[in-house]
């Protein structure tokens, strides 16, 4: 009723005198006084639709929450959300007018070998707001990143209001809760390396190849010194900007050499794809492509041997990966003879270990001359995993291998346990 008096005032009003003025004919003015009314008319209806819609999907900076929390280091420039509470809660909010369910999902993979997310162990559903956002808080979770995916109406997707990671095979969420006490992964006004980007093609593989190298504070400033170089490598799912990314190596390395317990080094960090064009990922529970061999020790150590100023000897190379990159460091460590240390972070079960590298074992004295150092990582509560690295330890100490082991308590298959097996592994390389 009251929209019809308003049309109505201003009809009686400026508007009618106006098209009165423009158009002197009689006939004319009617018709475009017509006009004129019905397209006021559709314009204050799209008005109306659009509010019943809800928000405009253009951008808008979001209000300051009024609460102790904190947007993630994970949220992308101008969002609010996730945001972290001290006290570990985690606040999520999605806007998604039209949607009927809303869910967090947290990401943990295989739970009898990878143990839950420290995000939760089950997705939490959201709740609707009369703006159309949804809303949910988790209670206190497990400090580190934690992977996650919105589930829209059965639809799993990134957040919009976090920054998207992981592209070995799709896009996913993360939130970053910080540890109270530990901050070996953040920046500090420290000394920082450089990460650059290289590109180098494997005529093995068939593709160019992308590779990031991080390194160390004052490279560019000592043409004449060389360095040591740790092949770093992520797990499945993941691509090659995950331990800068997700992992903060490079912070952890600059971090470790600021105070004097890591040897300045390279860090390469290459994908673990090694398939052909047009081939399928194997999946993670079956071996690596044999080519995976030759497309490290003959083609990316050339490679970066060539354009880095590296000691180009395996005294001074290590390899090292999390997860399924962990099982390629074991096919690539042990069958070429181009790293003198090898560390094993979260490495899967494998009851077929002793079949695939009893050989490399045969002369235990040798091999211990040989390999500096055999390091093995687990969370305790990646519960699989953990037992099946026991076991593999138990079998090794057998045969009178020498590794040593660290466990990391309360921490899963996620980046908390990746960064302190990075912390704890680069201090004890390239001391000899």
């Amino acid at each position: 009723m009251m929209f019809g008096f308003v049309l109505s005032r201003i009809w009686d009003g400026s508007l009618g005198r106006l098209v009165g003025a423009i158009v002197p004919w009689e006939p004319a003015r009617q018709s475009a006084k017509l006009l004129a009314f019905v397209l006021m008319i559709c314009a204050a209806a799209a008005q109306a639709q659009s509010s019943e819609d809800g928000p405009s999907s253009a951008w808008t900076p979001q209000a300051q929450p009024n609460d102790d929390g904190q947007p993630s280091a994970t949220a992308v420039r101008g969002s609010q959300y996730p945001r972290v509470f001290p006290d570990g809660r985690v606040a999520f909010r999605v806007i998604a007018p039209q949607a009927r369910t809303v869910q967090i999902r947290p990401m943990h993979g295989q739970y009898e070998n990878n143990g839950y997310s420290g995000l939760g162990k089950k997705p939490y559903d959201m709740v609707r707001a009369a703006d159309g956002s949804w809303m949910v808080t988790t209670p206190p979770v497990v400090p580190g990143f934690h992977d996650y995916q919105v589930v829209i109406d059965g639809m799993q997707v990134a957040d919009p209001s976090s920054k998207a990671y992981g592209s070995g095979n799709r896009h996913f969420s993360g939130v970053e809760v910080p540890q109270p006490g530990v901050d070996f992964y953040d920046i500090k006004d420290v000394p920082h390396g450089n990460v650059r980007m290289q590109w180098h093609r494997s005529n093995i593989a068939g593709v160019w190849r992308r590779v990031f190298v991080y390194t160390p504070p004052g490279y560019d400033g000592s043409p004449a010194r060389r360095y040591p170089v740790l092949y770093l490598r992520h797990g499945g799912g993941q691509d090659e900007t995950g331990w800068t990314e997700q992992g903060h190596a490079n912070f952890i390395l600059d971090n470790l050499i600021a105070a004097g317990k890591a040897v300045p080094m390279l860090v390469v960090m290459d994908s673990l794809y090694f398939v052909k064009p047009g081939e399928k990922q194997p999946p993670p529970s079956v071996d690596p492509p044999a080519r995976i061999v030759p497309v490290m020790v003959d083609e990316l150590v050339p490679f970066i041997d060539a354009n880095f100023r590296t000691i180009p000897d395996r005294e001074h190379r290590a390899l090292a990966g999390l997860s399924g990159g962990s099982v390629q460091t074991l096919f690539i460590g042990l069958r070429s003879d181009a790293f003198s240390a090898l560390g094993m972070f979260s490495r899967r079960p494998m009851p077929e270990f002793e079949d695939r590298f009893h050989q490399a074992f045969v002369d235990a004295p040798a091999f211990n001359r040989k390999m500096k150092l055999l390091w093995w990582g687990a969370g305790t509560a990646e519960e699989g995993i953990y037992n099946g690295t026991k076991a593999t330890l138990a079998y090794l100490d057998k045969l009178g291998i020498k590794s040593t082991f660290v466990e990391f308590p309360g921490t899963s298959h996620e980046w908390q346990t990746w960064r302190k097996s990075l912390y704890d592994f680069a201090p004890r390389l390239f001391r000899q």
